[in-house]
């Protein structure tokens, strides 16, 4: 990912934070020089110091028979907003974007084992609706492994994290603030969230 080096996020912590919370990412691999994309919730975790990303795709989706001895990269992205020139001292400005994301790079493992695999679901389970394992728990061994016949899971360990937050750092305390305040005041989610990371609060009321 172009980065330039006032943009460069490189705290492991915060970039997890940011995973975690934006969990519904796109993962883009290959074939014949063609990108493949598809778009997958993701559980993240540490594991002995490493990255985890886990996940299942659809078996239907031959995408999946991409990801093994090779590097995938998964993006994690969400808020971003339009910023007007307007809010700049210097009347020769132009417009921009504001935005967070995170690019991760690494090989896939497939979860062939039938207890491995049950394991990587109850963990995304546990990532998006704990409450639902009383339910999950109370349903047929038949339905789960027709279920499970369905999918391919798989983990990706992250060998490159890279992360870019453009945040109007190169532009004056005032300016920052104009922005923020208009971006504050917007009837669009993804650029009140903008503002929360400008201001260092990404998540208000969390």
């Amino acid at each position: 990912m172009y980065i330039p080096n006032q943009f460069a996020a490189t705290d492991t912590v915060e970039l997890l934070d940011f995973m975690k919370h934006y969990s519904f990412a796109t993962i883009v691999t290959a074939k014949d020089n063609v990108p493949l994309a598809t778009h997958l919730p993701f559980a993240v975790s540490t594991r002995e110091d490493k990255v985890i990303l886990t996940s299942h795709f659809a078996k239907a989706n031959t995408q999946w028979r991409q990801i093994v001895d090779r590097v995938n990269l998964v993006i994690f992205s969400e808020p971003h907003a339009y910023i007007s020139p307007t809010h700049y001292d210097n009347e020769q400005s132009v417009p921009t974007w504001n935005y967070v994301a995170v690019h991760a790079y690494g090989a896939a493992t497939i979860i062939n084992d039938r207890d491995q695999a049950f394991e990587a679901l109850e963990k995304m389970i546990d990532t998006y609706e704990e409450g639902y394992r009383k339910q999950w728990a109370g349903l047929s061994q038949d339905y789960k492994l027709r279920m499970l016949n369905g999918i391919v899971p798989f983990d990706i360990v992250v060998t490159d994290l890279q992360g870019s937050k453009k945040l109007s750092q190169n532009k004056t305390e005032q300016e920052q603030q104009r922005i923020i305040d208009t971006l504050s005041a917007s009837t669009d989610g993804a650029a009140r969230q903008i503002a929360g990371y400008m201001r260092g609060n990404p998540h208000p009321g969390e």
